[in-house]
């Protein structure tokens, strides 16, 4: 990770690196702006590369694919997937209209056209949010982090996974208390979480697309969908 010369003392570009294969794919680089800002959405969190690295993984899965980042802040994990061919909608909360202005600074630092920017609170049924087209994949980084938006953040999810028959929610959040869990709020929506390993896409490392990200935190990847109506679940049919 490298940062460039800042427009402002508090701003500063951060390059990341996904490695191509050498034959059919190149290596793509990606600059994110960001800013010096007490602001959540505001610059690049532990959890944002090893999604996007997901994201550059399964780089031809989502080629043409419709594509909703949540929470997008930064937008490393759907800059990535924006070129890579995917068409994204970006998102983040109606309060914070700073943060959905900073995915739209990375979108334009890294030649994005023709994305949209789209005001979604969690746990809000707003017009945004019922106005979106058909999506085939949900992705959040680090949007469970305060136990208080949990369930704003499942509610929403489980709307945009009924509405989409298919699509998948890619989420990754850090580890900050053994304690925190979403597996009943999970269960309480009638959803299905799967882990994935870090290491099954190139991602156990405490330095993810040449930057020194996620470092020493615990980052864990999940996978979900809604449960079908035969799912067993601790022994009863959800």
């Amino acid at each position: 990770m490298t940062d460039s010369d800042s427009s402002s003392p508090l701003e500063q570009l951060k390059l990341y690196v996904f490695k191509g294969d050498e034959q059919q794919t190149p290596t793509l680089e990606v600059f994110i702006p960001e800013q010096l800002n007490p602001d959540y959405g505001m610059y690049v969190w532990p959890c944002a590369p090893v999604l996007a690295q997901y994201v550059w993984h399964h780089r031809k899965e989502i080629m043409n694919k419709n594509v909703l980042e949540l929470g997008a802040g930064t937008a490393l994990p759907g800059v990535v997937a924006a070129k890579c061919g995917a068409r994204v909608v970006f998102t983040d909360d109606a309060h914070q209209p700073l943060c959905l202005e900073n995915s739209r600074k990375s979108c334009e630092v890294n030649g994005i056209a023709g994305a949209e920017f789209i005001a979604v609170t969690w746990g809000r049924f707003t017009k945004g949010l019922m106005s979106l087209q058909k999506l085939d994949l949900i992705m959040a980084s680090d949007c469970f982090y305060d136990n208080k938006d949990y369930e704003d953040i499942i509610v929403t999810v489980s709307f945009l996974l009924d509405k989409n028959p298919g699509a998948k929610f890619w989420c990754t959040y850090q580890e900050r208390s053994s304690d925190d869990s979403i597996e009943d709020l999970l269960q309480k929506w009638e959803l299905r979480g799967s882990h994935v390993s870090l290491a099954s896409f190139g991602a156990d490392s405490a330095s993810v697309a040449g930057s020194n990200q996620p470092g020493s935190h615990t980052i864990h990847m999940l996978e979900i969908t809604k449960m079908s109506p035969y799912t067993f679940v601790a022994g009863c049919v959800c």
